[in-house]
């Protein structure tokens, strides 16, 4: 994983070399970044100028921005540090190379929200305050899933479906847990 840090000034000289983007992603060219560090510095480029509109007491230029070739399950992650008030927003190399750029800064956008949500509120989650920017950030709610999971560990009653992407601990030993219902759960591949 990389965990290289911009700062602001950094991300704003690189994105001047590149092409201008407007604050929903859209820009002049459909080429996206080629490298892991060029995604890091078009994202905390690309969220400094939604922050500029939508949020301008985030202090954007403050964050943390990381690549992982390791994340399956979520094509990015906003994380905080209580301590110190630091976000870090991470995100996945394999979805933005799914995705490509306009689909990938739907993900940067929903992100800063939960970078927002940390800032003011000092917790983030998908509730009413993360619903009220969806419409205005032109960003989803819940990101889809970029990669296929190796298992599906589903419950035998109410039939909850969750994937799994790796042998883990509940992949291998299912008698061991149960579903949020009380019900037993097996493990089907995908």
């Amino acid at each position: 994983m990389s965990t290289e840090q911009l700062s602001l000034a950094d991300a704003f000289e690189a994105a001047a070399d590149s092409e201008t983007t407007d604050s929903r992603g859209a820009g002049d060219s459909e080429t996206g970044p080629e490298t892991e560090p060029e995604l890091r510095t078009r994202a905390a480029s690309h969220a400094a100028d939604v922050a500029g509109e939508h949020f301008p007491e985030l202090p954007v230029e403050s964050i943390d921005w990381e690549t992982s070739t390791r994340m399956q399950r979520s094509a990015g992650k906003a994380g905080y540090n209580r301590a110190t008030g630091q976000i870090t927003i991470r995100l996945s190399w394999d979805a933005y190379r799914e995705y490509g750029w306009q689909k990938f800064a739907r993900t940067v956008r929903h992100e800063l929200i939960h970078a927002y949500q940390f800032h003011e509120h000092g917790e983030a989650d998908h509730g009413p305050t993360f619903t009220r920017w969806v419409d205005p950030l032109d960003t989803d709610r819940h990101c889809e899933r970029f990669a296929d999971p190796e298992y599906w560990i589903i419950c035998t009653d109410c039939e909850k479906r969750d994937p799994r992407y790796q042998r883990s601990k509940i992949v291998k030993n299912p008698g061991d847990y149960h579903c949020q219902c009380g019900s037993d759960l097996r493990v089907e591949d995908a």
